[in-house]
């Protein structure tokens, strides 16, 4: 899985015209929450943020807040589990963090994607994808960040199923080992319509 680390700052002020004078500052307000911690007020550097986000989209990511306060410095490991954008000017407007362990598995869907062109495809088959992502549990950094599947291979009525995906030896696929990921069956065609016209008398 990607690790990104993110500088964050504890914020002190509070409600909506703190939050709008942040943002005229170029910072985002932000929170950090867990089933271990209490909730956290966070500042974020608005640009730094913007291009973390770009470069994980779509991701899995392990962001690591480098969080700064009166007190002295602090790292924690969090999944970004939400972000807010004015929908008019298209500016970040907060962000949720969750906060995890790095040594306590988790579940996490993860893309599959397929690559090259099946051989049944030019021999007038038709490509069926069932599965676009499957759930896995690990440890978060042991999560792949995709499932890379060739299919130039498949035949017509070849079948790719769970049980044989690439999946690392330390995480756990949770999908039935049965399911069919994706498959070239016959193309289904269509009778040709009559166009000929009957004679109305």
């Amino acid at each position: 899985m990607i690790q990104v680390d993110v500088t964050a700052t504890v914020r002190t002020n509070f409600g909506k015209g703190a939050a709008r004078s942040l943002r005229r500052a170029g910072q985002t307000p932000a929170i950090i929450y867990g089933p271990k911690s209490d909730t956290l007020a966070l500042t974020l550097d608005t640009k730094i943020f913007t291009k973390t986000l770009l470069d994980l989209h779509r991701r899995n990511a392990v962001v690591g807040l480098d969080i700064k306060s009166d007190g002295g410095e602090e790292k924690r490991h969090v999944l970004i589990k939400e972000i807010q954008v004015d929908p008019i000017l298209d500016t970040l407007k907060h962000a949720d963090f969750y906060e995890i362990s790095l040594d306590t598995p988790s579940v996490f869907k993860v893309p599959v994607k397929y690559k090259g062109k099946a051989a049944g495809v030019d021999l007038g088959g038709e490509l069926i994808t069932t599965l676009t992502e499957v759930s896995i549990k690990g440890n978060p950094l042991d999560i792949p960040d995709s499932i890379e599947v060739d299919i130039k291979s498949l035949n017509i009525n070849d079948a790719i199923v769970c049980k044989d995906l690439n999946i690392p030896d330390n995480v756990t696929l949770l999908e039935d080992q049965d399911q069919v990921c994706v498959s070239v069956v016959v193309a289904h065609v269509l009778p040709e319509s009559d166009d000929s016209e009957e004679e109305v008398e």
